[in-house]
């Protein structure tokens, strides 16, 4: 006998015509570009698309949490190279690293994460 099917709701979102919003990390002074997409209650997990203006780097910094970031347009850096657009890079929670985009223009990204979100610079502990 089959199981009886329990359609879900999804969540489905235009991204051409989603709005826009500052996303500030205070700490830096920065306000990046962003648009949420996702944020799970139950785990915390957050996606969204980021804009990482030409040349700004997120200097060296950790996470509680893993996070993956997939490259939509432009070049993403990191401390260990450069990732084009179409690449998929995660990054293991509680890891030392920095990233941002090339100094040849503006890196869109969907950023990933499997838990809340928080973010500590090194040159700040």
């Amino acid at each position: 006998m089959t199981p009886a099917l329990r359609p879900v709701d999804i969540t489905a979102i235009d991204t051409t015509t989603q709005e826009w919003v500052p996303f500030p990390i205070p700490a830096i002074g920065v306000e990046l570009t962003a648009m949420p997409l996702m944020d799970d209650p139950d785990t915390g997990m957050r996606v969204l698309k980021i804009i990482y203006r030409a040349g700004f780097t997120n200097p060296w910094h950790t996470h509680p949490c893993a996070h993956g970031v997939y490259v939509l347009e432009g070049t993403l850096t990191t401390h260990q190279g450069s990732h084009p657009a179409g690449s998929f890079v995660w990054f293991p929670e509680g890891g030392t690293m920095h990233h941002g985009a090339s100094e040849e223009g503006d890196c869109t990204i969907l950023f990933i994460t499997n838990k809340p979100f928080d973010i500590h610079y090194v040159d700040q502990e």
